[in-house]
């Protein structure tokens, strides 16, 4: 207890009462490339419709699809996709004038770098020739009265798209307040508009609208929060950045972006004379529309797509510090080279707390994963050259409609299998095998690129390939739970590798809150405490069959306690899954007592 100088009462408290938390076991990580969408930073998606919200629907490029599909096939089992975009050289981001610019591919870019672009009112929120799409409507106040818009001349098109809001702009009741001008003119009505139908297959369908925001940098809504117009579309808008002002509303005097006081004169409005040869029509018809252009998706546009190396590459990149980025499962993709396969596998064995999930194309480059068969899938397997039981391969591809672009695409089956895993956490436990036909179905299979049959299931299972196999009436399958492990172990099964993680990373976790304590009976005791009851818990849900925890001055000797170490020694038992079953049927005569047979 602490020291008091004089009499009184102190009270304090510690906190015994540490246990072991719980570990994600359900997030997946998955790199690739998109038509839309943030680039080059991790985004955690949670469904389909998420996922289109953030990437855009997939692309009729095959080779962009396949990403696209070996996301979205995960999350049909789990809810947890932390995916990454990789940007080519060439792509590029749509503009309001000029060229498309490279310098623009999330927020951390737009906040570094748009204070020196010269692209115009507006920017595409992401890289892609998708934002060639996108038309931004800026709509300001006229002077025409309301009840009297039918018999004006300005545009049948501008009222048109007034009748999206309640009312014209004018001046804000803050602006008012502050300045003690009606007459302000700082408010304004911004339209996104999917001009070609690239993002929603209806051409001039509105995305989004901004109403009555205002022209003035220090502008506030009844609720206190920035009304600012560069703001609210820079922090609202799923579509855009704000590039600059108009170019004829910057100049002095015009007002646009400036502080207002008490002193402020009006804003300029969006006039023929301010701006003449910008689309306007007539002096009644205050609007500005910009068409963005310059997009540009490497691949699609270019021919110059991200290289699968560099998809590899960037595993060790966004995925190699488990501190940095948790994730239990890790997505291969549509990878052709059993080399950058091999990077994924790496990866997951360097950081030891998730699983990798690959599968194989033919290694010889003949044909394509249409025509996998089983030496495929065997060559496959020599050339990754690795034994590894934080590795999974499967046996191929399967074919799928898009309905999207109405076709059928062949995906690989790599996110089907680590998403087996993420719906067997959901409903079981990560110790459980995530294959057969109770956690073991595959969904949305027109049919197999590769249906092995029982020879060939057994050639596969030899080498630690996991069938994936159609039943007639029950279904595709995944139909083996075997890690990439060469040596026979315990740990050559998904489910024992996959226990281990989560003992050693709940376990783990628990324990450091032991760094910095003394390495004397008391600390170790309660880790024993602390460690038993889990394991207790854990074999009650059949995750282990029996367990042991040392942590005594037998592990803790005088060397390990000068040295500065504490250990703990766990041994455990795991469960098996079942692989073989071998029922006797034994014919007896009429005569004969089971019970003496039996014996």
């Amino acid at each position: 207890m602490a020291f008091q100088l004089s009499p009184g009462v102190n009270v304090t408290e510690r906190d015994l009462t540490l246990i072991v938390p719980a570990v994600a076991t359900t997030s997946a990580g998955l790199i690739g490339v998109s038509q839309w969408g943030p680039a080059n930073e991790v985004v955690i998606v949670t469904d389909e419709k998420d996922f289109i919200e953030n990437f855009g629907v997939p692309a009729f490029d095959a080779d962009y699809a396949r990403y696209w599909f070996t996301g979205a096939n995960f999350l049909k089992y789990g809810n947890n996709l932390k995916f990454i975009r990789l940007l080519a050289d060439d792509d590029r981001t749509a503009v309001a004038s000029g060229t498309g610019i490279s310098t623009i591919y999330n927020g951390d870019s737009y906040l570094a770098n748009y204070a020196s672009l010269t692209s115009g009112a507006f920017i595409a929120k992401y890289p892609g020739e998708l934002g060639n799409s996108l038309k931004v409507v800026v709509l300001d106040y006229t002077p025409t009265d309301e009840a009297d818009m039918t018999n004006s001349t300005a545009s049948d098109d501008y009222f048109d798209l007034i009748d999206n809001f309640d009312g014209v702009p004018n001046t804000s009741v803050w602006a008012e307040t502050v300045t003690g001008n009606a007459n302000l003119h700082d408010e304004i009505h911004i339209l996104v508009i999917d001009e070609d139908g690239k993002f929603t297959g209806v051409a001039g369908t509105i995305l989004e609208k901004f109403a009555f925001l205002s022209k003035a940098r220090n502008a506030r809504s009844a609720d206190g929060t920035s009304n600012y117009y560069a703001d609210i579309v820079n922090n609202r808008s799923k579509y855009i950045w704000w590039g600059a002002h108009p170019t004829e509303l910057q100049a002095s005097g015009k007002n646009w972006g400036t502080e207002v006081d008490a002193s402020s004169v009006a804003f300029k409005l969006i006039d023929t004379v301010a701006l003449a040869g910008d689309g306007i029509i007539s002096e009644n018809d205050r609007k500005l529309s910009f068409s963005l252009s310059g997009g540009v998706t490497a691949g699609i546009t270019s021919g110059n797509m991200v290289s699968e190396a560099d998809i590899a590459a960037a595993y060790s990149t966004y995925f190699e510090s488990g501190q940095e980025v948790d994730v239990a499962l890790l997505i291969a993709g549509p990878m052709e080279s059993a080399t950058n396969a091999k990077v994924v596998i790496e990866v997951a064995e360097a950081r030891k707390d998730c699983v990798a999930f690959v599968s194989p194309c033919p290694v010889s480059g003949v044909g394509d994963v249409s025509t996998i068969d089983l030496q495929d899938a065997l060559d496959f397997r020599v050339a990754l050259n690795i034994s590894s039981s934080y590795g999974v391969l499967d046996s191929g591809w399967k074919l799928q409609y898009d309905s999207y672009n109405d076709r059928y695409i062949y995906v690989p089956l790599c996110a089907d299998v680590a998403g087996t895993c993420a719906r067997t956490d959901f409903n079981f436990d990560p110790w459980f095998s995530p294959a057969g036909f109770n956690r073991g179905q595959i969904r949305n299979t027109v049919r197999l690129a590769y249906n092995p049959g029982k020879g060939d299931r057994d050639e596969l299972y030899k080498k630690g390939i996991n069938p994936v196999v159609s039943f007639e009436g029950e279904g595709t399958v995944l139909f083996g739970d075997k890690t990439l492990l060469s040596r026979p172990s315990a740990f050559d099964r998904i489910n024992v590798r996959r226990l281990f993680i989560v003992l050693e990373k709940s376990i783990a976790t628990a324990a450091k809150f032991l760094l910095f304590e003394f390495n004397d009976e008391f600390t170790r005791a309660q880790f024993r405490q602390l460690v038993e009851p889990y394991l207790r818990d854990v074999q009650g849900r059949r995750g282990i069959t029996d367990f042991r925890v040392v942590c005594d001055e037998t592990n803790n000797t005088p060397q390990v306690i000068d040295s500065n170490s504490f250990v703990g020694d766990i041994y455990i038992k795991p469960t098996r899954s079942i692989n073989f079953i071998q029922l006797n049927f034994i014919a007896t005569p009429t005569g004969v007592s089971f019970d003496e047979i039996g014996a």
